[in-house]
């Protein structure tokens, strides 16, 4: 149970830690995309605006100088001298590095209204030739999308005049370092999840290390508990039958009797439990017929149910095997059985069903009830757990069955559920 929470803790962080890093480093490089398509785009407006050309600046005239002297009113900037700023600037609008034009690769191809291409400009690219070029437009020029990315290359249809002009523009270099970045985030990640994980491992251990000893002792309590109540229990009862020899039964005899046993048959439940909990040690797995095991184990409570009127019906695949410990599941039988069989009213039924699914062999017991909370459910399988108190007094039960049902179908490596689809039945499903 100790190993299970770790694991369990150790699953939690580091699906919290993953979780973290992919919205961190996913939002990273989605801005990033994000950043180079902008950027490709504020290009191809640019070109777009001048015909597939970048626009061409008229050159400074050389500032002439005046012999003034400094007290002078025309060294004083004036607020008229300064050009009028614009109103809400686009981003386009901004002022272009003076660079770009030289760093920036593109080619354009310019279609006429009947689909034949009518000029190619490919003086601004060295890596496309005009047999390219024309490649490129075709595909885009019979494809539906006004804008994308073919290979690495972002482009643009535009209506112009006589046609229709498609621009290219090259963004290898910004899709490349894209990809470096984005490669290296993941590394970074896997590592950092790597190292992660390692110090929650580490650290789980010595946060559960007084936990499991706690555990250790509880349960190392409640075997040597156990195993001390025994001798007491065989004194009394031994007592009490030499006390009938002499005098004879009585009531309060009888009484005696029949609580020693209870208390008996609870002090081994609970060492059993125990047992179960490290059933490595313990179990002793053989392949043996699950099937011929379970009807031999309802051929015991058969009479019982007949006996109280109560409808048994069996649903048994024949020849089935199963790899595990043949006396603990025997008992797991005999738990769900006896369970069925003694909160089970009158005149109810129960039904036992053995089959296969796939690679797995299912075991269930249904029985009708007299009432079965559905908050209930959840809590069936633990300890000392009684859905009506009054009810379990009088059938003897102590609430522990069940409890013993899953650690036996867990050391298996199995699952057991419960459920109740109306509130008046109850059905136990037993997965090995």
């Amino acid at each position: 149970m100790i190993r299970k929470l770790q694991n369990k803790f150790i699953l939690i962080s580091m699906l919290s830690m993953l979780l973290v890093l992919t919205v961190i480093i996913g939002s990273i490089n989605i801005l990033n995309y994000r950043q180079v398509i902008q950027d490709a785009e504020h290009v191809l407006r640019i070109l777009s605006e001048n015909n597939g050309e970048f626009p061409r600046k008229h050159p400074r005239p050389e500032a002439k100088e005046q012999e003034t002297s400094p007290s002078s009113d025309t060294m004083k900037p004036k607020l008229e001298d300064f050009p009028p700023a614009p109103e809400n600037p686009r981003p386009d609008d901004m002022e272009m590095s003076p660079e770009t034009p030289y760093e920036t690769r593109y080619f354009s191809v310019l279609f006429t209204e009947d689909g034949s291409i009518s000029t190619i400009n490919i003086d601004k690219v060295a890596a496309i030739d005009e047999e390219k070029a024309s490649e490129y437009a075709l595909r885009i020029w019979n494809s539906h999308r006004t804008s994308g990315f073919l290979s690495s290359y972002r482009y643009r249809k535009e209506l112009v005049s006589d046609g229709m002009r498609i621009i290219f523009v090259d963004c290898k270099r910004n899709l490349s370092t894209f990809r470096s970045f984005l490669v290296t985030s993941i590394l970074v990640s896997f590592l950092g999840l790597l190292s992660v994980f390692i110090l929650v491992v580490f650290f789980s251990r010595l946060v559960m290390k007084p936990v499991a000893e706690s555990y250790e002792k509880q349960r190392q309590f409640i075997t040597d508990a156990g195993h001390e109540i025994k001798t007491p229990l065989t004194i009394i009862d031994a007592n009490r039958e030499i006390l009938e020899m002499e005098y004879g039964e009585t009531e309060w005899s009888r009484s005696i009797g029949k609580q020693t046993g209870r208390l008996a048959d609870l002090t081994n439940s609970l060492i059993y439990l125990a047992r179960m909990e490290e059933a490595e040690k313990h179990l002793q797995n053989v392949d043996f017929s699950i099937s011929d095991l379970t009807s031999e184990t309802i051929e015991s409570f058969q009479a019982l149910a007949d006996t109280q009127g109560k409808h048994f019906t069996t649903k048994i695949t024949p020849a089935l095997s199963c790899h595990g410990d043949e006396t603990s599941i025997r008992r797991l039988l005999s738990i769900l059985l006896d369970n069925a069989i003694k909160y089970s009213p009158p005149q109810g039924s129960i039904e036992v069903t053995l089959d296969k699914r796939g690679k797995n062999i299912r075991l269930t017991v249904y029985n009708t009830a007299e009432e079965i909370p559905q908050d209930s459910l959840a809590h069936l399988f633990e300890r000392f757990y009684r859905t009506d108190k009054s009810r379990n007094s009088e059938t003897g039960g102590h609430g522990i069955g069940l409890s013993i049902a899953r650690a036996i179908t867990e050391a298996h490596k199995g699952k057991i559920t419960a459920e109740s689809r109306d509130g008046r039945s109850l059905l136990v499903t037993v997965v090995l």
